[in-house]
């Protein structure tokens, strides 16, 4: 059965991604597996029981779900990335700093590797998410790559999943015409598919002054959105910027969750 595989390290972020992982499982009838990457030389006894604790914790959450553990060593990125490979994973979900002091933009490093190297989305959030707010709006940003469109399916799950609304934005990165035609065509092309699944959304298209990533983090805190969901990777063009470039800020910048899609990712979460 497939499997919707946490990242657990103890951390208050660690913590706040099993919330999260708990909520989204019970929605979609997906079982949940807490991944611990140890030292090689580390005593799995006391993790064991301190994992054992905390599941036993929020078990009173679980609605027909189920929750287990594994333990492994090495890499995290490549040990959480093969556990999702083994387990049919459709879903990592990982858990980052804050935004105290020094680490205010630190995402970690095992984070950034973790995303480069799944097969399937990777949803992020920090240790000060607002479980508080209900996850109504998710912004969708679409601009003129070919593979901008890639993460619509994975949006569209998300906005399934929580009755959510997506806003598609539309990022002109050229006053040029055929590009703004192009990134036109991209959004009424998202607008088909969204009326054809019946999911709320609104699009707006808008000039990119000077840098996507503050750009779209600029309309995120305009409509006071809950989640971005993003590529991990663009095709290189004069007037996009990578998702190497626009990933990390995002990722780094964002106090938002953030959903980030490989292009040609194939597995997803079923509703």
């Amino acid at each position: 059965m497939s499997k919707i595989i946490v990242g657990f390290d103890f951390s208050a972020g660690s913590a706040k991604a099993v919330d999260l992982a708990i909520d989204i499982s019970n929605r979609v009838g997906c079982d949940l597996r807490l991944v611990y990457v140890k030292d090689k030389d580390q005593d799995e006894a006391p993790i064991r029981e301190e994992i054992e604790r905390r599941i036993a914790g929020v078990s009173h959450l679980f609605k027909g779900i189920k929750m287990d553990y594994v333990i492994r060593h090495g890499k995290v990125s490549q040990e959480l990335c093969a556990q999702c490979k083994e387990d049919d994973g459709v879903l990592i979900i990982v858990g980052t700093h804050g935004l105290s002091g020094f680490e205010k933009n630190w995402i970690g490093r095992n984070t950034y590797r973790t995303i480069a190297e799944s097969e399937v989305p990777v949803l992020t959030l920090r240790e000060d998410f607002n479980f508080n707010k209900a996850l109504e709006r998710i912004v969708v940003p679409i601009d003129n790559s070919p593979d901008t469109r890639q993460k619509l399916r994975t949006a569209a799950q998300f906005a399934k999943i929580f009755n959510s609304e997506l806003h598609v934005l539309g990022l002109y990165t050229s006053d040029s015409k055929s590009i703004k035609s192009i990134v036109d065509g991209y959004v009424n092309m998202v607008d088909s598919y969204l009326d054809k699944h019946e999911i709320k959304h609104v699009n707006k298209c808008v000039s990119v002054p000077k840098n996507l990533t503050i750009t779209t983090l600029e309309y995120a805190e305009e409509i006071n959105a809950d989640m971005i969901v993003i590529m991990t990777e663009q095709e290189s063009s004069f007037t996009s910027l990578l998702l190497g470039n626009y990933a990390q800020q995002m990722l780094t910048l964002s106090t938002r969750p953030v959903v980030s899609v490989r292009p040609k990712q194939v597995n997803g979460l079923a509703k």
